[in-house]
This record gives C-alpha cells, sequence and structure tokens, in this order.
C-alpha cells in the first residue's frame, strides 16, 4: 500500500500568530477570482471548511481554482490511475460550493490534476479518466518541476528530476494535453524558466502557466543575493513572457523559499509592508506579460505561513493601485476567468 507523503514543514502555519493581523478591507466590491489553491489533509488540515473561512473574510471571491497537491490519492489499484482520486475528492467540494448553500463564492470552480506525464502517450487513458472525474471541472495539469543544484532547497516532499520539460517522454506527454484543450501549469525556481520557454515553443497551441511569479529563491545559496539575483529573474520572465502562449501568477511569495522572512517576526506584516517588498516582481512580471496574461493568486495554504487571505488581497490591491480598470479588471479577475475557461459572471 502506498502512503501519501508528508507535507513539508514549510508550509505549516498558526492561526493565533495569523490573528494579530486585523486589516479592513480594500475595494470590497472588487471581483476576484482566486486562480490559485490547495486542499489537503496532511500534517496540517486544510479542506473546504478551512478555505470557505478565508474565502469569506471579506474580499469578493466570485471563484476559485484548486491546483493539484497530491491529496487524498487513491491507496490502491494501478499506480498511474491513483491521482485519480484526488480529482473526484475536489469535484466533491465544488459540488458542495455549486449548491448555493455556503454562499456566492463557487468554490473549485476549475480543477488542475496532476498526471505523471513521463508515461508519454500512455498517460492518455489516465488523462480521460481525470476528465470524467472532473465532471466538466477539469482545466488542467500540473507537474512540479522544481530542482536546484543546493540539495537543501526543497519547496516539495518529491524531488522532480532535474530537466524534467525537457524529457522526451514527458513532452510526450504534454502532447497529449493538447488534444483535449487541457493547460499545463508549472511550479519551478527562476532558475529553470528557460525550461518553460523551451517547451512552449515545442507547443505554441497548448497554453502554460507559470506558477508563482516564476519561483522566487531568497533561502540555500540564494540567502542574501536578492539584489543580485534580481537582474537574472528578470531576464528569464522577460524571455518567457516572449510566447503568447504562456501567462503568469502573481504571488507565492508569502512562501519561505522566496526568502522574505514573514515567518520570523513577532507579528504578522501589514498589506503595505507586504506590497512594498513584493512590488518589483509583480510588476516586472506585469510589464512583460501585460494584465491579460497575468493573474494574483493566493497559494493558500502555503503562503498561509506568511500571511492571512484577507491583508495577502489587500497587498495585490495596494500594488495594483495605479493600473486601469481594464488592467485591474483583468489580473484580479479575467485572465484567470479566460484561462480556465471559467464563465464565472463578475456581479451576482
Amino acid at each position: 500500500m502506498t502512503t501519501q507523503p508528508p507535507i513539508a514543514p514549510l508550509y505549516v502555519f498558526d492561526e493565533t500568530w495569523l490573528a494579530a493581523q486585523q486589516e479592513a478591507i480594500l475595494e470590497p466590491e472588487r471581483p476576484i477570482i482566486d486562480p490559485h489553491h490547495h486542499l489537503w489533509d496532511h500534517t496540517g488540515r486544510y479542506l473546504f471548511d478551512e478555505l470557505l473561512a478565508d474565502v469569506q473574510t471579506g474580499h469578493n471571491i466570485r471563484a476559485t481554482v484548486f491546483i493539484q497537491c497530491r491529496s487524498m490519492y487513491r491507496a490502491d489499484g494501478p499506480e498511474e490511475m491513483r491521482c485519480i482520486g484526488e480529482v473526484e475528492f475536489v469535484n466533491g467540494a465544488a459540488a458542495r460550493s455549486a449548491s448555493g448553500l455556503y454562499g456566492p463564492s463557487r468554490l473549485c470552480a476549475g480543477i488542475v490534476g496532476h498526471a505523471d506525464l513521463t508515461l508519454a502517450a500512455r498517460v492518455a487513458p489516465v488523462l480521460d479518466a481525470l476528465l470524467a472525474a472532473g465532471n466538466g471541472r477539469l482545466r488542467g495539469i500540473r507537474n512540479s518541476a522544481v530542482w536546484h543544484e543546493d540539495a537543501s532547497i526543497r519547496t516539495t516532499p518529491q524531488t522532480p528530476p532535474r530537466g524534467l520539460l525537457l524529457d522526451t517522454k514527458f513532452r510526450d506527454g504534454v502532447r497529449e494535453l493538447g488534444q483535449r484543450d487541457l493547460s499545463f501549469d508549472s511550479w519551478m525556481y527562476f532558475t529553470q524558466v528557460h525550461e518553460l520557454a523551451d517547451l512552449a515553443d515545442a507547443f505554441p497551441h497548448t497554453r502554460f502557466v507559470l506558477d508563482h511569479c516564476g519561483g522566487v529563491l531568497g533561502i540555500g545559496v540564494h540567502t542574501g543575493r536578492r539584489e543580485a539575483d534580481f537582474p537574472y529573474w528578470k531576464a528569464a520572465i522577460a524571455d518567457l513572457a516572449k510566447r503568447q502562449n504562456v501567462c503568469v501568477k502573481l504571488g507565492g511569495l508569502a512562501m519561505r523559499s522566496a526568502g522574505f522572512g514573514l515567518h520570523d517576526i513577532p507579528t504578522p506584516l501589514s498589506s503595505s509592508q507586504m506590497a512594498a517588498l513584493w512590488k518589483p516582481y509583480v510588476e516586472t512580471c506585469i510589464e512583460a506579460f501585460g494584465a491579460n496574461r497575468c493573474m494574483f493568486e493566493s497559494n493558500f495554504p502555503v503562503d498561509k505561513s506568511g500571511t492571512g487571505y484577507a491583508a495577502l488581497w489587500n497587498a495585490f490591491k495596494l500594488i495594483a493601485a495605479d493600473y486601469s480598470a481594464n488592467e485591474k479588471h483583468a489580473l484580479f479577475f479575467e485572465t484567470a476567468n479566460s484561462v480556465y475557461r471559467l464563465d464565472i459572471e463578475a456581479v451576482s
């Protein structure tokens, strides 16, 4: 029997610590789609009720998109098919929300699952089973590609092989995504972004999503190197943005791996303090990709280790304050609505 891996200690959050972060909600009427969150019950619990509590803290969250996190895999059956359990589980959460009994937000309106794309063409029946399990909600697949030569830099329970996105078998699996109109989400470090650029060139008709501002790092060998690393990160983002089939999620900067130290202080930072820290990264992404290919994300509960849901979205609103009304609508709502084909109305 295969047991599910424990979630890394990087993802632990403290509700008592977060309770000190009380803020009024900025622009509470602004419609938001949160295109990146997880549900799990590993060493910590973050399931439907916990997500709902965060979503209902005051921002106008119209819908959310679940992103794979190896949650609720089947305990038996063929190894390659066990990932279907995750989509079955999340589809149940989505059905609860779709009943309307828990408010107007449509939680898990879109689902990004996992399939081992290194199965190449043999991944086809897995993808078809995932589509069936999603009951019309499956929108894409994510394979984490995070690898670094510094073994101390670890942000996932499993360490993918080096150069995953360049692997021939993996690319044969990506080809199956395009045939089913499924997108590909990629979690990688900024030192690997060139690999996603190469993959996007190979499949120009497939939609690709770069998670978490391209994997900013401030731990391991990157500790204390923020200023030195920034030009290399910026160049990687600018080059990737040349591919029109790629978009980027703006977030993930409250993770420990980003190195901003949000978790090691007596009280949480305010939204204005976080906005000041993150603005150079967010603005660089928007300048490179344009608002229509950028979307703010919560990355909860991972980013909850550094900030609360209400303050996080306040920080994003402060960063976006000087953008036009159309750009703000794209950043907070429409890009996610379009990329994940959600068909969500901005107003009730």
